[in-house]
């Protein structure tokens, strides 16, 4: 098959699931053209089923803001119709199902069909989504998609309850590559950055204020009244400062360390005692499903998808947003009792077994062949 790909490509959840889709499609004999603004950042490696196309959006000066959603349109249509694409798989709602859309009725006056398959991955659709402004554009774009996906029960369900959706929506859960993310810890990377045998606690996300990122920062303060521990932020977003401040004012910012972006999350894991995920919400959590990839217990909020994953008292344990006291209890209970905290690690690897790649890319590739064979 030959497979068009539109994603945003940035560490966020769906360009990483996208990337990764892409990526396990093209080591399956599968022609791949990623179609986006620049290189999506897990797109690491050459592959020769691999291609890119750079969505180039002219700027004039009659433009306040630059046309993205039409340049990607027609984008799509130049790929479409010069590489004979058989389908067109975009990720995120906005804009990107109704820049499909637009592209697929140009291509329909040529003569040419093209499936377009919408896979729903959360803040579109919960937050953005929502927004009066786009809400008629994506309910119709979502609505004449050939075939729609959700990454979580939840988020499907979050759709039907926010969006007047006439169409079937599939649920198609967020994978990981388990063996990627199998690897035995560097140890002095680990005594590096705890270099007295502390405690290592792990947060990665895109320090948006859904993420909560000031609850992880209070956590961790009420950890290390009780024993030595450290704390690696990994990522960068709007909420950074805050809690760069909040970790002064509490005086634990000696043993916090803000290292960035990351693409290695592979080895980072690979050192770390536990996950903590406080997020206002998560349609899935694929940064929670990683940390289980590794053998790495999660602490995180009941809330959206996380209960699909995160197993309570199995694969670590949930709270109610913003409950930083229950969350710290559960996090010393571990970090306290070795045993105890090696029988979750090897429950969350279980369980992130599930979501293996292996075992949802197959699904994909039916769906695909479905919509492809109604076109013969």
């Amino acid at each position: 098959m030959k497979i068009g790909i539109v994603c945003y490509p940035t560490f966020g959840g769906s360009g990483v699931l996208a990337t990764e889709l892409g990526k396990a499609l093209a080591q399956k004999g599968h022609e791949v053209h990623f179609i986006t603004y620049q290189q999506p950042v897990r797109l690491d490696r050459f592959d020769p089923h691999i291609i890119y196309h750079e969505v180039q959006v002219p700027t004039y000066p009659l433009f306040d803001f630059p046309p993205y959603e039409t340049a990607l349109a027609s984008t799509m249509v130049d790929v479409i119709k010069n590489r004979q694409l058989d389908l067109l798989h975009v990720h995120y709602a906005i804009p990107h199902a109704s820049a499909a859309y637009m592209a697929k009725q140009i291509l329909a006056k040529e003569g040419i069909h093209i499936p377009v398959i919408t896979t729903l991955h959360g803040t579109d659709i919960t937050l953005v989504g929502r927004d009066k402004t786009y809400a008629p554009v994506v309910t119709f774009s979502i609505n004449e998609s050939d075939a729609i996906t959700a990454v979580s029960q939840n988020l499907r369900e979050e759709t039907y309850k926010y969006f007047a959706i006439t169409k079937e929506i599939e649920v198609i859960r967020n994978f990981v590559d388990v063996n990627r993310f199998s690897r035995k810890p560097i140890d002095a990377f680990r005594k590096a950055i705890a270099p007295n045998g502390e405690k290592l606690l792990l947060h990665a996300s895109n320090f948006r204020k859904i993420k909560r990122v000031t609850d992880v920062v209070r956590i961790f303060a009420n950890i290390k009244k009780e024993l030595p521990a450290k704390l690696l932020f990994v990522g960068d977003g709007p909420e950074r400062s805050t809690a760069e401040d909040l970790s002064r004012e509490l005086g634990v910012c000696n043993d916090i360390l803000f290292v960035g972006k990351q693409e290695q999350m592979e080895d980072i894991l690979a050192i770390a005692d536990i996950f903590l995920l406080t997020s206002e919400y998560e349609s899935f959590g694929l940064a929670a499903l990683e940390a289980m990839a590794a053998g790495v217990p999660v602490i995180s909020t009941d809330a959206g998808g996380l209960a699909e994953i995160n197993i309570h008292e199995k694969t670590g344990f949930l709270s109610p947003v913003g409950d930083v006291a229950t969350m710290s209890n559960y996090a010393l209970r571990l970090l306290k009792d070795e045993k105890l905290l090696n029988t979750f690690r090897k429950k969350a690897h279980q369980q992130a077994l599930q979501f293996d790649i292996h075992t949802v890319i197959p699904t994909y590739e039916k769906l695909y062949e479905r919509f492809l064979s109604k076109n013969k």
